[in-house]
Parts: structure tokens; sequence; C-alpha cells
């Protein structure tokens, strides 16, 4: 389990399905790291398999289809997160780091001291943004504003958000994972299961 909260970014070294390898940077990530550990790449919760030079990953089918992982090339800069310890402080929502699709990012402005982000998630999964509930992008905890029937929301971006993820480089039309609220899909499973 995840919490949204970056710790670090780091930047695709090498990628060659199944294998994606990221540098992560010198400080700010703690403990040593240990094999087999888990660690969001870009909110994905993905298993540490060599850790001799950089941090290695083995991606497997189902993350290639349901990420945006696939379009990661050398010098991407990438969201890291480790998995949670018990007794750690949840600072942003509960995040799985089990990717539920991929949106586009539709623009990045500013706006008064920090930006606003506005995200397509598909229309099909518009009953899962809940104003002022929360959603991952791109493994960053944010607030849902002004969702529509179509997929479209709006977050928030403060100033230390923007500074300590990869949304400093990000792009318009740029494919970025979406996790949404674990609460928001229990909810609208057992709805649908009710109405058979």
């Amino acid at each position: 389990m995840f919490t949204g909260l970056i710790e670090a970014v780091g930047e695709v070294v090498r990628h060659e399905a199944p294998r994606l390898v990221v540098r992560p940077p010198t400080e700010g990530m703690g403990e040593p790291w240990a094999l087999g550990e888990s660690i969001a790449i870009n909110g994905c919760c993905l298993t540490l398999v060599d850790f001799a030079k950089d941090l290695a990953f083995d991606l497997s089918e189902e993350t290639y289809a349901r990420t945006a992982l696939s379009h990661l090339t050398p010098g991407t800069p990438v969201n890291l997160e480790r998995a949670m310890r018990v007794g750690d402080r949840l600072g942003g929502h509960m995040v799985q780091g089990h990717v539920d699709t991929t949106g586009t990012l539709v623009s990045l402005e500013p706006s008064g001291d920090g930006w606003t982000m506005t995200v397509q998630a598909p229309a099909e999964d518009a009953a899962l943004l809940v104003d002022k509930g929360s959603v991952t992008v791109d493994g960053i905890s944010l607030t849902v504003v002004e969702p529509d029937a179509t997929g479209r929301f709006q977050v928030a971006v403060i100033p230390h958000t923007f500074a300590h993820t990869h949304l400093r480089a990000a792009q318009p039309g740029q494919r970025v994972n979406l996790e949404f609220d674990i609460i928001a899909k229990q909810v609208v499973r057992y709805l649908q299961l009710r109405q058979g």
C-alpha cells in the first residue's frame, strides 16, 4: 500500500520489455533497497528485481496493457514511492498501486500560487470521480474538482507537489496512470451487483 505522496523523481535509464530500469536520485529515498520490495513507479506497484546499479523491474503483459508505462523512454522522469510501513503516517490517501486505467493530461495551467491540471479519464469511469474525492494521477494523491459525465476532471496542484514530482516536465497529451479511490470503486461495484 502507498500514500500517493511522491518521495522522489527518478529517471528511466533503459526500457526493453519486459525490463524497466530506473535511476533513483542519490538522496531522498531513505533505507537501503531490498530485493523483492514494492516500489510505485508513476503509481504502478512494481517488484524490485535488481538494484546493483540502478533499480530494475520486470513488467507483466497486464502492466503494459493497463498502464502508461509502455510509453516510458530513456530520460523520462518518473515518480517514485516506496510502500508504506505499518505505523507510517497516511498523509495522502490509501493507494494500492493497482492502476485502473490510463487517461490523458489535457492541460496544466498556472492558477494563483499553483496550477490547475485537467485530465481526461475514460467516460465509462466517470462515476468513480467524485467532487472533493481522491484520485491518483501517476502515483500522486490529488483531490478531484469538477468531474463531468465524460470523465474529464480537474485537480489543484500546489507548488510543493509541482516541484517534487515529474509534473514539472509534464506535457499536454501525455498518457497518465489513474487509480480511483478504493471506496468509490467498492460502492460502484456494489451498486452494479445490486442492479443486476
